[in-house]
């Protein structure tokens, strides 16, 4: 026998119970960020239950109108969340053709959340022969990148610094990191930074001028020294770069500070 009690305690448990239920449909409902370019369209959408945390992230394709991919993309941790404004556009998935070859590839960015790391980017491209998408990873670090079209041939460019400089010879507050331009050319990102010696140039002339700004903050610069330095071997100029890094730094860690430098520059191959 149901007493009035009994009931009324059962009715307030399933009232608690779809109550959670509708929070938890509606914390589960899926996220868009879309892109398209002519008759390709992407979407990437996912699924945020708690602030911080990403779930059931999936990367749909459309072919004039016919859907040829749709997956769940790799996660490291439920932290990485896919991101649609590192080159610049609010909300929006690139799609754009990278390689000139009138099919648009589509760049799906990541963040892996923390203070100031990292990104990364799943670039997709359609192969005609098998009618797949293959994709590539593309490791950004602390930093991200901004599609330029910099030498106005009708492609962007990845716009981008080297975050190999992170932390290398001084905190990270205090790094500073070489201009680093990339082409993606059929499946493959190519470092393309030396074809662009005007924009080296200004780029070094920047990082010296902030490194001026920086001694005079009590900074000692070695992070932006290091990084103009490799702007100098990038432009073919590593001789005079040496020359005034050796006259301006002086303090009393300069020999060591030199020989780590010039070790690190070979690994990354600044020097070769």
């Amino acid at each position: 026998m149901i007493t009035i009690r009994s009931f009324i305690s059962q009715s307030l448990i399933g009232l608690a119970v779809l109550s959670a239920t509708a929070i938890f449909t509606q914390t589960a409902i899926a996220e868009t960020i879309t892109g398209q370019s002519g008759n390709v369209r992407a979407e990437i959408s996912y699924e945020k239950p708690e602030e911080y945390q990403y779930k059931n992230i999936r990367l749909k394709i459309i072919r004039a109108g016919k859907t040829v991919l749709d997956q769940k993309l790799p996660q490291e941790d439920e932290y990485d969340r896919p991101v649609g404004n590192i080159s610049g556009q609010e909300n929006n998935l690139p799609v754009r053709d990278l390689d000139g070859n009138k099919e648009p590839e589509i760049i799906a960015d990541f963040f892996t959340g923390g203070a100031h790391c990292c990104t990364y980017s799943l670039i997709y491209r359609y192969d005609s022969k098998s009618q797949k998408y293959i994709k590539i990873r593309h490791e950004w670090g602390n930093g991200g990148y901004q599609l330029k079209d910099l030498d106005k041939d009708g492609l962007p460019e990845f716009d981008s610094r080297d975050d190999r400089f992170a932390y290398a010879f001084t905190a990270y507050a205090a790094s500073a990191y070489p201009l680093q331009i990339w082409r993606y050319r059929q499946g493959k990102m190519v470092d393309v930074t030396r074809s662009y010696p005007k924009l080296i140039f200004n780029h070094a002339s920047e990082l010296w001028q902030t490194y001026i700004q920086a001694q005079q903050q009590g900074d000692d610069g070695k992070g932006f020294l290091a990084a103009y330095l490799a702007d100098k071997y990038l432009l073919g100029q590593g001789q005079d770069g040496w020359k005034q890094v050796q006259q301006a730094y002086k303090k009393s860690d300069r020999t060591k500070f030199f020989a780590d430098l010039r070790k690190f520059l070979r690994e990354t191959a600044y020097i070769k």
